[in-house]
């Protein structure tokens, strides 16, 4: 263990083995450090914060602190980070409230500089957010998904797993699983190709996936036709099946 002599540890902080923490660093109350992270100088890690094994957490950020919520009563709300995600430069994220009552970064999460995760985001596994991305109140990202640098999102939007959304655009509506993002008004682009390569989707697999997504954004069907169609016509893969039940129960309405 190696704790700088100028940072502020509170004492009822739980401190795991081999853990780094640089200096001017504050760790206040209620905090689970667990194994082999590596803390920076000038970050904060706020109250009822838990850091899962080998994070790191780079200099400036601060990591659970309350929401910027005018609701916000002072509940007892948490923040969870998973194990092995790097959280960047002046990064902010902020504990949950009454909603959610927590806030939660998965395993294996790149969180890039000056980005900012609000009050009852929930993060999958293996989501990249680049620099300066902004969420908004009660996010959910699937794992996988990808969020290029500096795009807004709007608060309760779904971002569907194996996404990728590109720099800059802005996210109001909930984004389909496996697909490619752009344009203002963002809109579906295509499959995510390279990304459904890198994780193993078979041709056949990606095939069904773009059929599926041809009926929803190419074709003369409104929505719930086209959900139709894909019942009726393709096989019903997980993949597919996992398309139609996202779109079903979108709330916010899916991207054009």
């Amino acid at each position: 263990m190696s704790i700088h002599e100028t940072a502020i540890i509170h004492g009822s902080a739980e401190i795991g083995e081999n853990v780094t923490i640089g200096p001017f660093s504050l760790v206040k109350e209620n905090v689970v450090i667990e194994a082999g992270v590596e803390i920076r100088a000038n970050a904060v890690i706020a109250s009822n914060t838990k850091l899962g094994r080998n994070c790191k957490v780079f200099h400036g950020a601060v990591v659970g602190e309350i929401p910027q919520d005018l609701k916000f009563q002072g509940e007892n709300t948490t923040t969870e980070i998973g194990e092995n995600t790097v959280i960047r430069e002046y990064v902010t994220i902020h504990r949950g409230t009454n909603d959610r009552l927590k806030t939660v970064i998965g395993r294996n999460c790149l969180i890039m500089a000056y980005a900012h995760v609000a009050h009852d985001c929930l993060l999958g596994d293996n989501v990249i957010l680049a620099n300066a991305v902004n969420l908004a109140g009660h996010v959910t990202i699937e794992e996988y998904a990808i969020l290029g640098g500096l795009v807004p999102v709007h608060q309760f939007v779904k971002i569907g797993k194996h996404s990728y959304i590109g720099g800059g655009f802005r996210v109001s509506k909930d984004v389909p699983p496996f697909i490619l993002a752009s344009s203002e008004p963002l809109a579906y682009s295509g499959l995510n190709i390279v990304g459904l390569r890198r994780r193993g989707f078979t041709s056949e697999n990606r095939s069904l996936i773009k059929k599926a997504y041809r009926l929803i954004f190419r074709s003369e069907y409104n929505t719930s036709q086209a959900l139709e169609q894909i019942k009726k016509d393709l096989p019903q893969t997980e993949e597919i099946q996992y398309i139609v039940d996202f779109v079903e129960s979108s709330e916010r309405g899916i991207i054009g």
